[in-house]
């Protein structure tokens, strides 16, 4: 994150003497990344965050790849991921490399036996579906349609919906999940350029300390096995904390399309990015007011990316026939470009009402089993002429 933070109770100098009412100490703890040089918050907890009771069962979570060496251009129907009760058991990585996977889930309920923990992986849940509330041991955020919700890796959350009916896209990204070097100045703050500022970035509000020791329950990712670990107090125990390193949440409908006289680059749709990947929000925007523009995108090569492009809303105009929750991915070292009769039709066009997020990989995208059952099978001979 870009901009520092506090919430709670803290004390007045980091690393000194913080007492309870009844005289006892707080337990300081650094929450950071990438060693002592990343982003970090102080967080001050009611009990030892390190009270470990037991360790149980481990379940293996690692994707397996049914094509590992793609070249061909794939739609995957991503609806027609079963619902599922629990949310981790819902979630289906459909497309991954070393650096992201890309899952989808159709969560039902919301997590109250458990708590999350991914060691891995900065995680970016796109809320295409369903509302609630993350809860976190920073504090909670409150989300919606259209929510991107960026929870940095190694932080403890529940999901907590308020109906059955939820679809999620999730990211898990291997770096850390930034927004762009280019929209901030060199202390970090957005500038005047960035299609999003400060402001439109929702940070935890609330912070409901709990002081209970007993049984509780953690599941962990860590190189991908899921762990069972009992902890002896609840991990919600943090009465207050600062710094940069926090969930958030930023809507898609806040992201401020740049336009111009002609079609722009996918750069400038840019949302977030890593070291090896980024995020791309394509939202209702005016087409380009060049008086022999051709809004449609022209044809490119994908020679060091894969595309991935994700369906939420509204008409797609270089695309034919497709729907919400819809999934393509155009890999890379093939051109591609709109179906036929799309270019055509863009002319002239004023505006579009898309809504869709893209992830550019910069290492080849392998595909699993799930999402060979989803795809549309004749998506790669849609640019054929009649």
């Amino acid at each position: 994150m870009p901009f520092y933070h506090k919430l709670g109770k803290i004390p007045h100098k980091r690393h000194t003497i913080f007492k309870k009412e009844n005289g006892d100490l707080h337990y300081e703890q650094l929450f950071g990344t990438e060693g002592f040089s990343g982003m970090s918050s102080l967080l001050y907890h009611l009990h030892r965050p390190t009270m470990v009771k037991s360790i149980g069962k481990s379940i293996d979570l690692n994707p397996v790849a049914a094509v590992k060496h793609n070249v061909k251009s794939r739609m995957l129907e991503g609806f027609k991921v079963k619902p599922e009760a629990d949310y981790l058991k819902s979630r289906t990585t459909v497309l991954f490399n070393n650096d992201v996977h890309i899952s989808l889930a159709a969560p039902t309920q919301s997590q109250t036996d458990y708590f999350y923990k991914n060691a891995d992986a900065d995680e970016m849940i796109f809320v295409h579906q369903g509302s609630g509330t993350l809860k976190t041991l920073l504090g909670n955020l409150n989300f919606g349609p259209g929510d991107y919700l960026v929870v940095p890796r190694g932080m403890i959350y529940q999901m907590h919906f308020e109906n059955e009916a939820n679809r999620l896209l999730i990211l898990d990204s291997y770096q850390p999940l930034y927004t762009p070097k280019r929209y901030r100045n060199h202390f970090g703050q957005l500038l005047e350029h960035s299609p999003f500022c400060e402001r439109d970035i929702r940070q935890p509000e609330t912070l409901e300390p709990v002081d209970e020791k007993g049984e509780f329950l953690i599941k962990l990712k860590k190189e991908g096995i899921l762990h069972d670990l009992i902890y002896a107090s609840h991990p919600f125990d943090v009465v207050g904390w600062d710094g940069y390193n926090y969930p958030y949440a930023f809507n898609i409908k806040d992201f401020e399309p740049i336009t111009g006289r002609v079609h722009q680059p996918p750069p400038v749709h840019q949302t977030f990015e890593s070291a090896r990947f980024v995020v791309c929000s394509f939202c209702p925007r005016l087409y380009d007011y060049h008086p022999e523009a051709i809004p449609a995108p022209y044809n490119h090569s994908n020679i060091d990316s894969d595309e991935v492009l994700y369906y939420v809303d509204g008409d797609f105009m270089s695309r034919n026939h497709v729907d919400k929750g819809f999934i393509s991915l155009h890999p890379a070292g093939l051109p591609h470009g709109p179906h036929p009769g799309a270019y055509e039709r863009s002319i002239g066009q004023k505006e579009t009402a898309e809504l869709a997020v893209m992830v550019d990989t910069f290492a080849p995208l392998q595909v699993t089993q799930a999402a060979l059952e989803m795809e549309l099978d004749d998506y790669h001979l849609s640019w054929l002429e009649d």
